[in-house]
């Protein structure tokens, strides 16, 4: 017998005819063992008879290899052998392909029936995958063994791998059966979801059941020396679906802690999310008591939408609830439901502060996705509800919401008909709703369709070029049913009693076109239509002894049109100031562009009333005059309108002394000058001239900064009541120009690396709640959501640090500052003068620190003020966050573990605001 190697890397086995029959047997009977099944064999054990004698001692077969190595299932050949023949057929061992190598040698025992793999050794056999130091796989028991190595330093090396599907454990050693699949492992380790397991000894059951002795799991990264662990000694655990433990105690840095459960339940669902129990948190405040909060439960309803349902209660009979809901479909929608209500309770029943109130908030967010259906979509973005929720929320402490005065939403749903020409159409429904003065508009709904223009004297070549060409007419209808009330008589009859419904039609006629070659100009002729279901009728009421409206139901309409048309130009000026000279060069642009718009008098719709008991017609009014489309003008509107816009830019020597061409620098964004002249006015009720108005813009700082600017110049003098006369103030013995009022804002905002935005999950509650993105008024803390960093966290926890020190620390700023002057009645003074400032930055490379503050020159105080600290505890985050002063001061401590799978084993406690 001789051993060959192949090309393909598989031991190829030849045999060589012997006539001794009892070395043919043992021959035979060895390569059967091994599951070659050859026929040539077979022809063999044919021919041979059995002759009584000594088994010859046999020594290891070594095969040296350096690739893998194969040893193919046998196949059932029919047996040929006589029946006096008293060998049996040997049955293959394995079920299937068995591949191994190792780096120094395979060994096979055909005695002991092993094969033993050392150094680097690997073995695959059906969903099984084992990698180790050394493997011994014994093919008559149908089991095999591994274990790591120890190298020259006495370290032990090459620990063994073991996977099996979509499970893997990495032990010390392990023993497993091909057959029954059970498994014995020593100090296994392996990864399920976010927890780390390792046990002593761990039994494998089956597939799906696990027994360990002496385990212990945690959510560190480091599962040799954990910051924290659950140490028991009874675990069943069943791979991507739950543990259950006996006596479970709580590790922390190596010290029991008198944390300890009889029995513990821990989910490890491979879906994206299980339901569950979510444990409130101990709070307790001094005007209604001891409360828990945030407490209740998660449903996992499907794999599109879920729902957490939480509430709190205070021993004073305080209570809140609230209800949130996420829902997606790939490809088709996405978006979110948050209902919250409270019960408020201050003090007790019969003294003079007790007080009671119930206050509500929903907000709605969904969005669709294009590729769901390129021709309609639908959105929405909803925030409404009780106007002093964010104020008075005992659950919020939120004031970039609380000092926002308005709450908004929108409802919309467009669609687009491949008609020819197209027609769009959009239905709405909106709502803005004021904090302070509680005022709320609504639009229930409102309708939108425009037809595409059209160009009636395009030939059909298609080309639109010139004046007749270019005319084009269109068709818009708008709807609405408009509604304002307040708080009180939210949905309420009243509210729909004094709904508005009116609808306006409108026809556009307009061309663009080039005159002079250098100038574009365009001119237009809109014809309008308004329809009415109510309108009004005016007269003097005897009984009242005064002049009242009352509402006609009924169809009105009334039309009207006007006339509009603008020219304008652009201007390039360049002034050089040669090349070797810092400044190359200044580029000036500007836009000037004159407009002229007519709109006739309207009397027709106007009706003259009694103002007083004697019958006196004095006066008139126009049935229209409460519309939300407005009504017809009485007078000619004959306006001339001027507007100047610049902008400056200029070229500068780059720094970068390897760039050839000059740096490209914006001097001024723009700087706007536009004012208008009344051809018709009369001098007494109208004036001709109109303030200027001067804005512009600018950004510096390599465009960190914005720069804002703007004044308004009144040429009219004033009276000793403040209101404008037909006098010039040059003539009134002023300046040319009166400074009305003047404004600037600046904003700063740098970082020492690019900002994820998306990353900040409380600012994009902030300003769902209609508070603003930036944190100059502080981060948003919603008592729930107390597991998300408050800093833009964009770590996930690793430590990236790997040198001793490091010179450059993670930080950003924002810088606001807001100057307002007043002289509409020569006052002179400047009504608002305040500066903001927040801060965030890594003190360590596990500390972080933020501020946010600010100051007002003119009430003389501080404005909000938070400072915020948090720790980075590698599995636990450890929070602080203060408001020190003012009517929403208040503090709140939190420390708990980073993974969701745990995230109920916190300490959360905070003050209530003095609000």
């Amino acid at each position: 017998m001789t051993l060959q190697k192949t090309g393909h890397n598989f031991t190829k086995i030849a045999f060589i005819p012997l006539q001794t029959n009892l070395f043919n047997i043992v021959l035979v009977s060895f390569f059967l063992t091994l599951g070659c099944n050859n026929l040539y064999a077979q022809e063999i054990q044919k021919k041979s008879t059995v002759i009584p004698a000594k088994t010859p001692v046999e020594k290891p077969l070594i095969v040296p290899i350096n690739d893998s190595k194969t040893i193919l299932e046998p196949k059932k050949v029919t047996d040929t052998i006589v029946k006096k023949d008293t060998i049996k057929a040997t049955k293959a061992f394995l079920d299937g392909k068995v591949k191994y190598k190792a780096d120094k040698y395979a060994r096979i025992d055909q005695k002991k029936k092993t094969i033993t793999l050392y150094d680097k050794a690997e073995l695959y056999y059906q969903d099984v995958e084992l990698k180790s130091g050394i493997i011994v796989l014994d093919y008559d028991k149908n089991e095999v063994y591994a274990g790591r190595l120890k190298d020259s330093t006495g370290k032990y090396t090459q620990y063994p791998s073991f996977k099996q599907g979509a499970n893997e454990v990495q032990p010390d050693s392990i023993r497993f059966n091909f057959k029954s699949k059970k498994a014995l492992i020593w100090n296994s380790r392996s990864d399920q979801g976010d927890f780390r397991i390792k046990a002593a000894i761990t039994k494998k059951e089956n597939d799906s059941v696990y027994f360990l002795k002496g385990a212990r799991f945690t959510t560190s990264k480091n599962i040799e020396n954990p910051e924290y662990y659950f140490q028991t000694n009874k675990v069943k655990f069943i791979p991507g679906k739950k543990v259950i433990t006996g006596l479970t105690n709580m590790v922390i840095a190596d010290v029991p802690t008198p944390i300890a459960l009889p029995f513990a339940y821990f989910p490890m669902s491979k879906e994206t999310s299980v339901s569950g129990i979510i444990l409130p948190s101990y709070n307790d405040s001094n005007t209604r008591g001891f409360s828990l909060q945030n407490g209740g439960y998660y449903f996992a309803l499907s794999d599109n939408y879920d729902l957490t349902a939480l509430g709190d209660y205070y021993t004073n009979g305080s209570y809140g609830l609230r209800l949130e809901s996420s829902y997606a479909k790939i490809y088709r929608y996405r978006g979110n439901v948050n209902f919250r209500y409270e019960n408020l309770i201050t003090s007790e029943r019969g003294y003079p502060d007790y007080a009671k109130q119930k206050i509500y908030n929903l907000q709605w967010s969904h969005s669709r996705d294009s590729k769901a259906n390129p021709n309609s979509s639908f959105s929405a973005s909803v925030n409404l509800g009780s106007s002093k929720y964010f104020q008075q929320s005992i659950n919020q402490a939120n004031v970039g919401s609380n000092l926002n005065n308005t709450l908004s939403s929108s409802v919309s749903y467009s669609k687009t008909f491949t008609t020819v020409p197209q027609v769009r159409m959009s239905l709405s429904a909106t709502h803005s709703q004021n904090t302070q003065t509680e005022v709320i508009n609504m639009t229930l709904p409102t309708l939108q369709l425009s037809v595409d223009r059209i160009y009636p004297f395009v030939g059909k070549d298609g080309v639109k070029k010139g004046f007749f060409k270019n005319i084009n007419l269109q068709y818009n209808l708008n709807g609405k049913n408009s509604i304002t009330t307040t708080d009180s008589l939210f949905f309420k009859p009243q509210m729909f009693r004094d709904a508005k419904i009116g609808m306006q039609h409108s026809i556009p006629l307009s061309t663009n076109f080039k005159l002079f070659k250098y100038f574009s100009a365009t001119t237009s002729v809109n014809y309008e239509e308004v329809w009415y279901a109510k309108t009004i009728s005016r007269s003097y009421d005897v009984d009242q002894s005064a002049v009242v409206d009352k509402d006609v139901n009924g169809f009105d309409a009334f039309r009207t049109y006007n006339f509009s048309s603008s020219l304008g130009t652009t201007v390039y000026g360049t002034f050089n100031f040669g090349d070797n000279k810092r400044i190359k060069s200044i580029r000036h642009v500007m836009r000037p562009s004159v407009s002229y718009s007519y709109t006739p008098s309207f009397e027709k719709y106007y009706d003259t009333y009694a103002s007083d008991a004697s019958g006196t017609i004095n006066k008139q009014y126009t049935r229209f005059e409460n519309g939300i489309y407005g009504s017809p003008g009485l007078t000619n509107s004959n306006i001339v309108g001027f507007d100047l816009s610049n902008t400056f830019e200029a070229k500068v020597t780059d720094s970068d002394s390897t760039k050839v061409d000059p740096k490209k620098v914006m001097l001024l964004n723009n700087l706007n000058f536009s004012t208008s002249y009344n051809a018709d006015a009369d001098g007494e009720t109208t004036l001709a001239w109109a303030p200027v108005r001067i804005s512009g813009g600018t950004q510096l700082f390599k465009d960190k900064m914005n720069v804002n600017f703007g004044t308004t110049l009144d040429p009219y003098a004033i009276d000793n009541s403040g209101n404008r006369i037909n006098t010039f103030n040059i003539n009134n013995g002023g300046s040319l120009f009166r400074m009305t009022s003047a404004n600037m804002t600046l904003n700063y905002s740098i970082s020492s690396k690019e900002k994820d935005k998306n990353k900040d999950k409380n600012n994009d509650q902030t300003e769902r709640n209609g508070g603003r993105e930036d944190d100059l008024f502080g981060r948003n803390t919603v008592q729930n959501n107390s597991s998300v960093s408050q800093f833009d966290d964009d770590d996930n926890g690793e430590d990236k640090i790997s040198e001793f020190f490091r010179s450059k620390l993670p930080w950003d700023m924002t810088f606001a500052y807001s100057l307002t002057y007043s002289n509409s009645n020569r006052q002179r003074e400047i009504t608002g003068n305040s500066i903001m400032i927040s801060a965030n930055a890594d003190l360590t490379p596990k500390w972080k620190a933020g501020i946010s503050t600010g100051y007002d020159f003119v009430q003389k105080g501080v404005t909000y003020t938070q400072l915020r600290f948090e720790r980075d505890l590698l599995s636990w985050r450890m929070d602080f966050n203060w408001t020190p002063f003012g009517t929403n001061a208040n503090w709140g401590f939190f420390i708990g573990i980073k993974s969701g799978v745990l995230s109920d084993i916190k300490w959360d406690k905070r003050s209530s605001s003095t609000r």
